[in-house]
């Protein structure tokens, strides 16, 4: 009797797990059908725009999502999903330090520049019938600037110099990007590798003055893994000879 009582609850345990994939697959696709809407008809998207590309009604929809604010959350995690898997690689991949900063910029630029409707639907927020308690851009800084911290913070312990600058250089140069963005998106007055280029430009020259005022330099084009061991240091200003050169390598 036990035994037949314990393949029941087998049973039911087994038909639950089905149900909840089948309703996480639902709202994937609910969430898919949201993201071809917007290209659509752009960030002002409605629920009728949504329900008719997904192939259902209205009701349908709200049974898998219990409001719009449920389903902005969905299509934003979806975005920083995309936005992360693509700066991931970016952040973390060799290559010399102007490489690396190029990448992320570029990589996230190019996030943009392909769905920019998904974008300006996250970042607006008006498609929500009700305040959500996640800020999705927000919290997209703030995964994006916390792994560039550590990046940062890493290479300044390497180099023997003050980490406790990271995070906000980190936030700086996050919250910098993605305000070029917004205008670029905008204005489109120069290629996105234009203003990657200027970006990266703008980042490693922050960066450089950071080292410097440590008395180090570097190689922007030369791999860390290839710089001098120990790296070059700097004559400090009150050591420097009788041309003004504060610039050249201590022997």
């Amino acid at each position: 009797m036990a035994r037949a009582v314990k393949r029941s609850s087998d049973g039911g345990d087994a038909r639950r797990e089905r149900w909840r994939a089948h309703r996480e697959a639902r709202r994937e696709e609910f969430v898919d059908a949201t993201i071809r809407a917007l290209t659509k008809h752009g960030p002002d998207v409605g629920m009728d725009e949504i329900a008719a590309e997904a192939g259902v009604t209205k009701p349908v929809l709200y049974r898998h999502f219990a409001d719009k604010s449920d389903l902005y959350l969905a299509v934003g995690q979806r975005g920083t999903d995309l936005l992360m898997n693509r700066l991931k690689p970016a952040l973390v991949d060799e290559g010399t330090p102007y490489e690396r900063i190029y990448r992320a910029v570029d990589s996230y630029l190019a996030t943009i520049e392909e769905f920019p409707e998904l974008y300006h639907f996250v970042v607006r927020r008006s498609f929500t019938d009700k305040p959500v308690e996640t800020d999705i851009a927000t919290e997209d800084k703030r995964i994006i600037a916390n792994t560039l911290a550590r990046l940062l913070g890493d290479y300044l312990r390497a180099f023997d110099m003050d980490s406790g600058g990271a995070e906000p250089w980190a936030h700086a140069a996050v919250g910098m990007v993605q305000a070029a963005g917004d205008w670029w998106l905008e204005r489109q007055s120069m290629t996105r590798q234009s203003l990657s280029d200027y970006l990266t430009k703008i980042i490693w020259f922050a960066v450089d003055g950071l080292l410097r005022s440590g008395g180090i330099a570097i190689d922007p084009q030369v791999p860390l893994s290839l710089q001098p061991n120990p790296p070059l240091r700097l004559v400090e200003p009150d050591t420097q000879g009788e041309d003004g050169d504060d610039r050249r390598a201590r022997g």
